[in-house]
């Protein structure tokens, strides 16, 4: 089964993502690949099927979180950098929060990106997170 795979980097960290799907191209073609910005032109030298989004502070994180809310990520790989303030930090923060909310696994460094693809769930077409159901909380919480 085909995944729809979330793609970003910060700047610092562009040519370790560029680097990981160059080693991981085999294992990575025929997915498809949702990335932003100027790391989706990275990733496009080396793999098909990519659509570039908004960059991250113009946008491109937030278009994403919206693609994790409708259902259409079914795993991120995001090498933040945890060494630079980011001018979009408030972004990044609601992007990581869409993707542990909607229980999207989410790698932020190369290892764990590793793990994920390895993983024998990676390539189970019977696969399905579970997704929590808020509405109870919601209505708990916000009196409706």
């Amino acid at each position: 089964m085909k995944k729809s795979i979330a793609l970003v980097a910060h700047d610092n960290r562009k040519s370790d993502l560029s680097e990981w799907v160059k080693h991981n191209r085999e294992k990575l073609s025929g997915h498809r690949f949702f990335a932003t910005g100027t790391t989706g032109s990275l990733i496009k030298e080396v793999l098909d099927n990519v659509v570039c989004l908004k960059s991250g502070p113009l946008g491109g994180d937030q278009q994403l979180g919206a693609m994790i809310a409708e259902g259409k990520i079914d795993m991120m790989i995001f090498f933040w950098d945890p060494m630079t303030s980011q001018p979009h930090d408030v972004d990044v923060k609601a992007l990581l929060r869409m993707s542990v909310l909607y229980n999207i696994p989410t790698a932020s460094n190369r290892s764990t990106a590793d793990f994920l693809i390895t993983s024998t769930l990676f390539s189970d077409e019977t696969y399905v997170p579970l997704r929590k159901d808020y509405s109870t909380y919601l209505n708990r919480h916000h009196g409706q």
